[in-house]
């Protein structure tokens, strides 16, 4: 008969206490490609190192750092929550990171465009277009987890959008476009943010919103990881990358020459690209947009 373990309350990010939940994290340990026997392992390693009100923040290091010895390319689709977090501090690579997200879909995408609406004009955060749908994009990019999106932030972005809509019908009105106000954020939205937005039709896309179509579910499915995932480069040299455009493993894959123009050569340059082709090696089309 299997042991039963002992319960564990551990503390959030946001400095809420809950019980730890097991199946989470072995949902998440799977998800990113961990081993079954990996798995257990790690259950078994934060039941040893378990203290009472341990932080989320301990249990997701000691996890990472036993998936980084066993799989390099397991602990990078790990951490790819931490890595979007790291699309900062400034907010703009996070723009930049979803901007690629929807040229990778099909659109072509601009970001920081100013706007004309009908009353004042805008900057938007970005401006997608495929064929004859124009979406209308704002970012919310916050550094510390735990930070939501609550009501006021879809209230103003709706505001904005349909004051743009309302001067596009009014000057491309015989091109029949499909116009759509989005809100994307690196994490969670409040119940009273999405019953809103479903309520008025702005499109939202957050961690885990929509259910199974989330930001973590584009990501996993279709391959596009970002930069900042990859255990083999330091901080620094992912945010000169960064400053140079270059968000997606994909672009490594594509133009290795973004490494030796930051100076990672020699055995350093092979294991940094193998680490980014193990990443995104299982890219498919997913329509999420």
């Amino acid at each position: 008969m299997a042991t039963k373990q002992p319960s564990i309350l551990v503390t959030k990010s946001d400095g809420t206490i809950v019980p730890f939940s097991v199946e989470k994290i072995r949902r998440s340990l799977k998800r990113s490609g961990a081993a079954n026997e990996t798995i257990e392992h790690i259950i078994n390693e934060l039941y040893k190192r378990q203290y009472p009100n341990i932080s989320t923040r301990t249990i997701y290091k000691t996890a990472y750092d036993i998936l980084k010895k066993s799989s390099r390319q397991v602990a990078g689709r790990y951490r790819l929550k931490r890595a979007i977090f790291e699309l900062g501090p400034s907010g703009f690579p996070f723009e930049q990171y979803i901007a690629e997200l929807f040229r990778q879909a099909g659109y072509s995408a601009i970001t920081n465009r100013v706007m004309t609406g009908h009353c004042v004009t805008h900057e938007v955060d970005i401006y997608a277009v495929k064929d004859k749908k124009s979406c209308v994009i704002e970012c919310k990019y916050h550094q510390l987890q735990g930070t939501h999106c609550d009501v006021k932030i879809p209230l103003y972005i709706q505001s904005r959008f349909k004051d743009i809509e309302w001067h596009m019908k009014e000057t491309n009105d015989s091109q029949q476009q499909e116009y759509q106000g989005w809100l994307i954020t690196n994490t969670r939205i409040t119940p009273d943010a999405t019953q809103y937005a479903a309520c008025m039709g702005l499109n939202m896309l957050s961690w885990d919103y929509p259910a199974d179509r989330g930001l973590k579910d584009v990501v996993d499915k279709t391959g596009h990881y970002p930069i900042t995932c990859l255990s083999t480069l330091s901080r620094h040299e992912k945010y000169m990358l960064l400053e140079k455009g270059i968000v997606l493993c994909r672009s490594l894959t594509e133009k290795p020459d973004h490494l030796s123009g930051i100076g990672i050569t020699g055995p350093r340059y092979f294991t940094v690209l193998t680490e980014a082709q193990h990443l995104c090696e299982h890219i498919v089309k997913m329509e999420w947009v």
